[in-house]
Parts: C-alpha cells; structure tokens; sequence
C-alpha cells in the first residue's frame, strides 16, 4: 500500500525568510512606490520642475491682469477723446446742482466748454489735435499686447509705461500754468500717473520673478498646460 506524501506546510522554513534589513528595504521601495515619492521629504525631479512650470504660469497670469486694466483705462482715455465736446456738456449739466458747493469747479468746466464749442463753430481744425491725441492712446492700448503674449520678451512696453507715467508728473506741474491749467484740474492730470502706474509696477515684478526663475523661457498660451508638465507625466 502507498503511502501518501506530507503536506508540505505553506510556511517557508526558518532559513527562507528573508533578513530584517532586506525586508525594511522592500518595505520602503513599495511605499515609495505607492505614494510617488511625494511625502516623507522625497520628491523626484519631475515634480519639482512641474511646481516651478505651475508658478510661472500664475505670475504670468497675474501679469495679464494687472496689464489688462492698463489697457482698458487706454481704451477708455482714448475713445472718450473724440466726443470732447458733448461730454464736457454733459459734465456740465451734472455739476450745476453743486455750483454752490464747488463753484471754481463748475466755473472751470463752463469755460472749458465754450472753449470747445467756440473753437469748434470757428476753427474745427484745431480739434484734429484731439483726434490725435485720442488715436494715440488706442495705439499705446495695442502695444501691450506684446507683454500680454509674451510677457519677458516684451518687458520694455511695461518700463516704457513706467517711464511715461513719470512723465505726466513734470509735465503737468510745468505745462499746466503755462496753459491756465487751475491747480485742481492739475491733480486730475496727475491721477493718471498715480492710477496707471501701480498695476505697471506689480506686472513688471512678476516679470522680473519669471525671468529670474527660468532663464529664456517663454510662457505658452492662456490655458495651455504649465511648463514642466510633460517631464514630471515622462517621470511617472
């Protein structure tokens, strides 16, 4: 009669079983393997240059908006320089029921529109002036959209804003006696400096923090995926 074979008992024997240190260390790889080597302070290369792609693209964000406001105030200066003469009338009509409360104001602004309507009935040439003026500021509105694409190529449309923000200061200050500018109207000339100045400044900042974090990189198109992504998802 055959005799049946022992069970072979499922337990490795005593010298199968692998050391304490081999076994820590298969340990650690599957939870390095599990978490992605994102806690316990380990982090791969991918996703450090994924984070930095992410930053940049936020300042790049940041940058557009602030910029956008620069532009829309532009827009705004320049289109409401054509019809000089029916806004200053419609100014007007608004302030009447303060004539008392700020008359030099109210007196200032009735001058002003005679001014226009007279030069306008006897020399309308001289309006072409504004024309100008008002086309201008609808260029200058355009040229911003170099930073607004490409933010540290085209960094020098933002100094030059700065630059011409500054100006406004000596030129009002100087030119605005000159012209019989009342000095109350010269802090509304001055307004400009001081509103379109402030968001320039915090684009320019975050221009300059782009520049120093990636030397030469440009950023991509609104929506697009953050510089970086594609080696951090190779990494994976």
């Amino acid at each position: 009669m055959a005799v049946a074979p022992a069970a072979r008992s499922p337990l490795p024997s005593a010298g199968a079983w692998p050391s304490p240190t081999v076994a820590a260390a298969v340990v650690g790889k599957a939870m390095i393997g599990v978490v992605g080597g994102r806690d316990f302070g380990i982090r791969r290369n991918g996703d450090h240059r994924y984070a930095a792609g992410v930053e940049i693209e936020e300042r790049v964000r940041r940058v557009r908006r602030w910029l956008w406001i620069v532009v829309v105030g532009l827009f705004l200066s320049g289109v409401t320089a054509f019809p000089l003469e029916i806004e200053v009338r419609w100014l007007r009509r608004a302030l009447e029921p303060f004539a008392d409360q700020v008359p030099a104001l109210v007196t200032w602004i009735e001058r002003v529109h005679v001014g226009l309507v007279e030069t306008g009935d006897r020399y309308p040439f001289m309006l072409y002036g504004t024309d100008w003026l008002a086309f201008a500021h609808l260029v200058l509105a355009v040229a911003f959209r170099g930073p607004l694409r490409d933010p540290v190529r085209n960094v020098w449309v933002v100094q030059l804003g700065m630059i011409a923000c500054a100006g406004i200061v000596p030129l009002a200050l100087i030119c605005g006696p000159v012209r019989d500018i009342p000095w109350f109207w010269t802090l509304v000339d001055l307004s400009f400096a001081v509103g379109a100045f402030p968001p320039l400044w915090f684009a320019y900042r975050h221009i300059r923090r782009i520049e120093a974090a990636q030397g030469g990189w440009r950023p991509t198109r609104p929506g697009a995926e953050p510089a970086g992504a594609e080696s951090a998802a190779a990494a994976d």
